[in-house]
């Protein structure tokens, strides 16, 4: 991937291996016991790396869905239309499992084979990441009630992407979205005024399961061509209340949710996001009445794993593409990553970069595990893991952006569009003061999860003086009281996420890259500008073991 251009410019970078040039994701991968997914793997690893795929992201980007809320005659028809390439992008994630696999293949350790294919897939169209992953967090919900899973179970553990926007019988497959907040509300979901009323007030159950007509508005309704969308609206009695509000009703008809306009968002823009209005449409109750945001969380905890896993991504390829670069880009009689303060920061990226990868695929092996400890690592890490790497990533992406100088501030390099994506999942499931709050919560709710996974991190980092300190911190602060800790929800978070990437590495890095992560991160010097310190004297060894490229 290295070659001398006769203007001194770095090639494109494409038509290479995704998956076989990630040493960290591989061993990732056998770390989750997700080695019968291998060859899998690697073909999708070739497959994300490919020229055709590279192009068909970008056009899904460049051409943006367009909103057609009428037809010719004035019949309400609230349609988006997509570029082919946008359905290309959904083809691949639907065959490569990310709508459906730890939920159809019965191994647990399905869920690191699918975070591998999430964090490839994310690198290179993010987009197309969004309905894909809100259709695998559906399945658990949807099979809550079991007439409607009857129907739909099928059509939702189906690899067989299928565009068509007609009602789910006549579909081979079908996506589901979500619609929780209003304008008034945001994340404080309680504040919804959205209604739902019972079509049959003497509780018979339709095919489906009870029926409900509901009414009211959604700021944000993502994917609005989805299939169906998970939908909080309250009840008369019981208050917020979960249920299914399909794109066509039963009986063939169009359901009434009108799209008002689709969101001009800063990026993530191949994907469509909209407000709406439901006017009597018709949905199914999921769950129980009254017991909507409790059943709409566990929809969440999978999305938010998510976020950690895309963000991760997203540092990835802004870290390759920053060493392809600076790997074929001279500068003062050296390639620029040769260059002794550029190879400081590149190193140093490449440690965050890894100890992302560790958090996010580390996190993704205890799904779906009894063990208390990975319960436990669930209820507290989910929400940490998705503050930071989330957060990280921002400034990450602009990093390595600046890193390409004038090249990286124009459209036709990678950076722009990885730029603006980076943001968009701090904010999607919760932004970062939700995170923080919710990793305080899962800490009051459960002492003993608490108690059992500061343990799991005093004992891997028994050996460790700065790293045992570190635990040490984190045990005395889960003793304040809680207004004392509510004031440093987001150190506390942060000393908690960078704590467990730390026993990651120490555990699963190579010793050099485990050294430099704790040397470095827990260096009164160290902060949000990268380079300033990778704790390395070989920052170049860093960098040969970041990527086989």
């Amino acid at each position: 991937m290295t070659g001398i251009h006769p203007h001194n410019q770095a090639p494109e970078l494409k038509d290479y291996n995704v998956y076989t040039s990630d040493p960290v994701l591989q061993r990732a991968v056998t770390r989750g016991g997700a080695q019968w997914r291998d060859p899998e793997l690697q073909r999708q690893g070739a497959e994300y790396g490919a020229e055709a795929t590279l192009r068909a992201a970008e056009e899904a980007n460049h051409f943006e869905p367009e909103l057609h809320t009428h037809s010719p005659s004035g019949d309400r028809i609230d349609q988006v239309r997509f570029h082919p390439a946008w359905h290309q992008m959904m083809t691949i994630a639907r065959r490569n499992g990310i709508s459906n696999l730890p939920f159809t293949d019965q191994r647990q350790t399905a869920w690191a084979a699918y975070g591998a294919s999430l964090f490839m897939h994310s690198q290179i169209e993010s987009g197309s990441t969004c309905p894909t992953t809100m259709t695998k967090a559906s399945i658990p919900l949807v099979r809550i009630n079991p007439q409607l899973n009857a129907t739909l179970g099928p059509l939702l553990e189906s690899t067989d992407y299928d565009a068509r926007d007609i009602p789910a019988e006549g579909k081979r497959s079908i996506t589901v979205g979500m619609g929780m907040t209003e304008r008034q509300g945001g994340s404080d979901v309680r504040s919804n005024t959205t209604r739902a009323v019972a079509l049959n007030p003497s509780g018979s159950s339709g095919p489906r399961g009870e029926e409900y007509l509901i009414t009211g508005h959604k700021w944000f309704f993502s994917a609005p061509m989805c299939d169906g969308h998970l939908v909080l609206a309250k009840t008369e009695e019981r208050g917020p209340t979960c249920f299914f509000v399909p794109r066509w009703r039963p009986d063939g008809s169009k359901n009434a949710i009108h799209i008002q306009r689709l969101k001009d968002k800063v990026g993530n823009r191949s994907n469509s996001s909209s407000e709406v209005e439901f006017d009597d449409a018709w949905g199914v109750l999921i769950g129980q009445e009254g017991r909507g945001i409790s059943t709409i969380i566990e929809m969440a905890t999978y999305t938010r794993l998510d976020c950690a896993l895309s963000s991760a991504g997203f540092m990835r390829q802004a870290l390759v593409q920053a060493l392809h670069y600076t790997r074929n880009r001279h500068a003062f009689g050296l390639p620029l990553a040769e260059q002794p303060v550029m190879t400081g920061l590149l190193a140093d990226m490449a440690l965050e970069s890894e100890a992302a990868t560790w958090l996010a695929m580390d996190l993704a092996a205890r799904f779906g595990s009894e063990d208390p400890l990975d319960q436990a690592w669930r209820r507290i890490v989910t929400p940490a893991a998705k503050f930071w790497n989330c957060k990280r990533a921002v400034g990450y992406t602009g990093e390595a952006m600046e890193v390409f100088g004038g090249n990286g501030y124009v459209e036709t390099g990678p950076m722009g569009r990885l730029f603006r994506e980076a943001p968009v999942n701090s904010i999607w499931e919760g932004s970062g003061n939700v995170m923080c709050l919710d990793v305080l919560r899962a800490i009051a709710r459960n002492p003993d999860d608490a108690h059992l996974l500061l343990d799991h991190l005093r004992e891997v980092s028994s050996e460790e003086a700065v790293l045992r300190a570190q635990v040490d911190k984190l045990r005395q602060a889960v003793t304040l009281p809680p207004q004392d800790l509510e004031r440093e929800a987001r150190r506390f978070t942060q000393r908690l996420a960078i704590t467990v990437q730390a026993t990651l590495m120490l555990q699963h890095a190579g010793s050099d890259s485990a050294s430099a992560f704790i040397g470095s991160r827990f260096d009164p010097d160290w902060g949000p500008v990268a380079g300033v310190a990778c704790a390395s004297n070989d920052p170049a060894a860093l960098l040969r073991n970041a990527w086989a490229g």
